[in-house]
């Protein structure tokens, strides 16, 4: 049968530029092979040319649209070894189906060359132009309705006409390449068209005839051809696809299956048919009883309920069906049509695979309305049924939309650039009488709730109502999709704080660019005042949308996400990671129930990269278990993910209360090992760190490449455009706080919302507020890091003083060694280095780490310091508060103003010693450098090294208590110090 519609996927090898020489001569003649599911195409030769342009437009056929964004666009490059004996590989390139472009003006985009093993010698970078067309359904049919005779004609005449230009070919092969080194895998099938015809069935990527191209063939037949015919593509690359297509084959494995009564309600019908009461069904299990919706006789219900076995107290199940009258006074009455009893040690159970339980029909027991029947199924499962995630569930709340588990997705943000260049023929407005003055302008672009302004300029005295100021400034904002409908740019006068006029850009139209090769087009906007001023100037500005940056949308240090908004530029995941959130144990009750007993609802939300998942609240437990899993693609093994513990009060109304969070840092995983371990969860609080209980995490990092992953660390960290074209410290902090506050907003407006307080909480968005606590604590840091120097300066005196004679002689021997075999420095040093980290491997940690409260400084900290970080701006407290902690901060900041001085005025003392600041200091280390270097050109270097190191190692008795004549010199020499007013 032929499909409906076709898509074929158009990848245009436009040109590639810097290439690794690779003939020997400085050039290299480069041929490209393009591979996409199982399909190969290969262009011309550019003999000579570091800087090829092909302009070839090759076709692919997309055999399956769904799978198409899991499949992989391979491209190398290889130098041709007819004119090159030497290494002929010059670079790969790999595209994700996901990045693919709808649009063919969109699909242009540079990528860099790729090495295939970390020794190889790879430069340049590949133009592309990848996109996909949807054919249209008639033609695609017309196309494979074709009769199978011509077709076997038309392959009949490709093959006689294929036979002699292939034989003329091999007829023109140098017989010297016999001798040549055997051609690696990827050439000898780049070539597979030239060779003589084999048995095997050649891919259809092979075939020129563009209607067998697209006939359809058996997906089992596609994928041993994929195997068979691109030996290039590693197994690992194979096991990776299919860890992200087939997820299911390991769903639920790092968490405990928990057993679920599944009852499933479709419908009921009477004995004798009569339309006007509606009729609902009842379940009860012991204590547990719970109402399907009412519906009237020809309806169905098809709801599906889920109890807990754990939380069972029966061993029966009886379902009721009953009858709802309303009377003329709206009183309304029930009658029972009938009761059916199940005994739930006999209820079967299904584990998927197993296809669902039918459905059956059971008679309703009843003495006054016999011959009622209900359609029901019931079966035992776990949560892996595919049933469970609509069903009524019993342990959180039933259909509460809020204590549902959901997956969020954060929305795609864009950079956009607004560039302002000028304006002009600006109407000033200045009245009947117009006034000479220096008017000044500045120009404000405005995104939504996002405001920002260029700086001012002037344009001399003007007695006339028209300027041409110029400006030549970026403003950065940051957009979100779907975007806002449009980008308000209004040029404000200074003088008289009135508004010029403005202009409004689409934004959905703004042109978008993956890098800075070409600029955008500049483009003029009429400037519009108010209504009786239709015209006000115009004003030529330049505004895309970057692609080709990463907009940071959380803390710098837990970022779980590095790719480029531009599809195109991302690159397939390299791994996949598996969170189980299994349960947790021990909570503190948060919240009170009923006015009497404390009580927690908790829940969990983890995020990686742009996708969130929240689990279904358990209702009134201190000891939940959720056993849910869940996995994301890894694109970057140093990526953070965070999880958080929340108390739901959403159901009710009020706001989600923090709980507790850990973050685990995928590079300090294993690959493919499983981790399951218990964490403490702590909250901080203004009356300090509280314990809050502990939460069972398992996790799984499966990464099958190894050569990818060690490829991942020699990468940049973020995409190209952050380092040839930067953006500064400040300008990045407030785009990310921008990024955070709009991811916040959408998330907050989904259904049900994913509260503020859990997104800002996850996202650290209060990592920039002042706080005492983690000043301290990154001093200590600070502190922690200079212990080792500290100590090895410890141990180096306790040498120098003979504190341990043994130690010290052993000390002259190792100089001893080191000056008459220097050769041998670099080497030991390697070799220390390495047995030594070689022999801390077996004490490395096993377990991830989480969050210290020592580290964090929470245990040391005043009552005080706590409320001041909790405080938010402006503040709130009282006037005799905020004069207590500013007189603090002032004292603080007073050593450290010591600290900087200090540290300012021994580098101005080591400026002034060659600045003649000090004429005589000056002048005795011009004396000591004209004695050094006659003393260095008499002496030779092993001798100095040497009696250096034996004044240096001298005995005590040979040692004075003063300080040196050096140090005494250096400490007299001025600084600027004396000259701070």
């Amino acid at each position: 049968m032929a499909e409906s519609s076709g898509r074929k996927l158009v990848v245009e090898v436009c040109n590639a530029k810097n290439l690794m020489p690779k003939d020997g001569q400085g050039t290299a003649s480069a041929y490209a092979i393009v591979d996409f599911d199982g399909q190969r195409r290969r262009t011309k030769t550019k003999f000579r040319d570091l800087n090829p342009a092909w302009d070839e437009k090759m076709e692919f056929v997309v055999h399956d649209k769904e799978t198409m964004a899991a499949e992989i666009l391979e491209i190398n490059l290889y130098n041709d070894k007819k004119i090159g004996k030497r290494s002929n590989f010059l670079g790969k390139v790999k595209m994700a189906g996901s990045s693919f472009s709808k649009s063919e003006s969109d699909a242009i985009v540079y990528y860099p060359l790729e090495k295939r093993s970390v020794f190889s010698q790879i430069k340049g970078e590949i133009c592309v132009k990848v996109y996909y067309i949807d054919e249209d359904p008639p033609e695609a049919a017309a196309v494979e309705e074709k009769p199978a005779e011509n077709a076997k004609e038309e392959e009949k005449k490709e093959e006689k006409v294929e036979e002699p230009e292939k034989k003329k070919e091999e007829d023109e092969k140098p017989k010297e390449e016999a001798k040549e080194e055997e051609k690696p895998k990827e050439e000898t099938k780049a070539v597979e068209v030239q060779a003589p015809a084999t048995p095997a069935p050649a891919p259809p990527a092979e075939v020129a005839n563009p209607a067998i191209a697209h006939t359809e063939k058996p997906k089992q037949i596609k994928e041993n051809a994929e195997i068979e015919k691109r030996p290039d593509l590693g197994v690992n690359e194979l096991e990776l696809r299919s860890l992200g297509n087939d997820r299911s084959r390991s769903a639920y494995d790092l968490v405990d299956r928990m057993p679920f009564l599944y009852v499933r309600v479709v419908k009921a019908k009477k004995a004798k048919p009569e339309s006007g009461p509606s009729i609902s069904a009842k379940l009860v299990i012991g204590t547990h009883s719970i109402k399907t919706k009412s519906q009237s006789d020809n309806k169905d219900w098809d709801q599906v309920f889920a109890f807990d076995k754990e939380g069972l107290n029966s061993t029966s199940l009886e379902v009721s069906v009953w009858a709802e009258e309303k009377k003329e006074n709206d009183e309304s009455t029930e009658s029972c049509l009938g009761t059916v009893s199940f005994d739930l040690q006999e209820v079967p159970k299904r584990v998927p695979p197993d296809s669902p339980l039918a459905p059956q029909w059971y008679t309703l027991e009843s003495e006054t309305s016999p011959g009622n029947d209900v359609m029901l199924a019931v079966w035992f499962g776990t949560q892996a049924d595919e049933a469970f995630q609509e069903a009524w569930q019993s342990d959180s709340g039933g259909l509460i939309p809020e204590t549902r588990a959901k997956v969020y997705l954060s929305p795609k943000l864009w950079y956009l650039r607004l560039t302002v260049i000028q304006t002009q023929d600006l109407q000033l407005g200045l009245g009947a009488e117009p006034k000479a003055r220096t008017p000044e302008f500045y120009v404000k672009g405005q995104l939504g709730a996002q405001v920002f302004k260029t700086c001012r300029t002037s344009v001399g005295s003007v007695s006339s109502s028209s300027a041409n100021p110029t400006w030549n400034e970026d403003l950065v904002f940051v957009a979100a999709e779907p975007f806002e409908p449009f980008l308000v740019i209004t040029v404000e006068d200074v003088t008289n704080g009135n508004s010029v006029g403005h202009a409004k850009i689409h934004v959905p139209s703004i042109e978008r660019r993956t890098d800075d090769r070409t600029d955008p087009k500049s483009r003029w906007f009429n400037l519009v005042g108010d209504e009786t001023r239709p015209y006000t100037g115009r004003i030529h500005v330049r505004v895309c949308l970057e692609g080709g940056y990463h907009v940071l949308d959380e803390a710098a240090h837990v970022t779980s996400d590095v790719r480029a908004a531009a599809k195109q530029l991302s690159k397939p995941p390299i791994g996949l990671l598996e969170v189980g959130i299994r349960g947790a144990t021990n909570l503190l009750p948060v919240k009170t129930k009923d006015g009497t007993r404390g009580t927690t609802d908790a829940y969990v939300v983890a995020k990686y990269g742009p996708k969130w998942v929240r689990t279904r609240t358990i209702l009134d437990r201190f000891n939940p278990r959720w056993n849910e899993q869940y996995t994301w693609d890894v694109y970057d093994p140093c990526t953070v993910l965070t999880i958080g513990v929340f108390d739901n009060g959403r159901y009710k109304h009020e706001k989600d209360v923090r709980i507790g969070k850990i973050r685990v840092r995928l590079s300090t995983l294993d690959t493919n090992r499983a981790y399951m371990n218990s964490y403490s969860l702590s909250v901080l609080l203004p009356s300090g760190a509280k314990k809050m209980g502990e939460i069972e995490i398992a996790v799984r990092f499966s990464c099958p490449s190894w050569l990818s992953l060690i490829q991942a660390y020699t990468c940049p960290m973020l995409p190209r455009m952050h380092y040839i074209r930067p953006m500064g410290p400040g300008q990045q902090d407030i785009l990310r706080h921008t990024a955070m506050r709009i991811v916040t907003a959408r998330l907050s407006r989904s259904e049900p919302p994913l509260g503020q307080e859990v997104v800002q909480f996850l996202l650290d968005s209060d990592t920039h507020v002042w706080s005492m606590r983690r000043s301290k604590a990154n001093w200590f840091r600070v502190v922690g890091c200079l212990t080792r120097a500290a100590s090895f300066a410890r141990w180096l005196d306790g040498i120098r003083t003979w504190l341990h004679p043994p130690t010290t002689v052993i000390v002259h021997l190792v100089l001893l060694a080191i000056v008459f075999c220097p050769h041998l420095i670099l080497p030991t040093i390697f070799m220390y280095a390495f047995l030594i980290i070689m022999l801390r491997f077996r004490y490395r940690l096993r377990v991830p780490l989480n969050m210290n409260p020592r580290l964090s400084y929470v245990e040391a900290v005043s009552v005080d310091e706590l409320d001041e970080e909790f405080d938010g701006f402006p503040t709130t407290r009282s006037s005799e508060q905020i004069r207590i902690r500013y007189d603090r901060l002032r004292a603080l900041a007073g050593r450290a103003q010591i600290l900087l001085g200090d540290v300012a005025a021994q580098g101005e003392r080591l400026e002034a010693l060659f600045n003649w600041r000090d004429p005589r200091a000056t002048g005795i280390f011009v004396v000591f450098c004209l004695l050094a270097s006659l003393m260095f050109y008499a002496v030779p270097f092993k001798a100095f090294v040497l009696g250096f190191g034996f004044y240096y190692l001298r005995h005590p008795r040979f040692r004075d208590d003063m300080p040196s004549v050096p140090v005494n010199v250096f400490k007299r020499l001025p600084s600027l110090s004396d000259q701070i007013m």
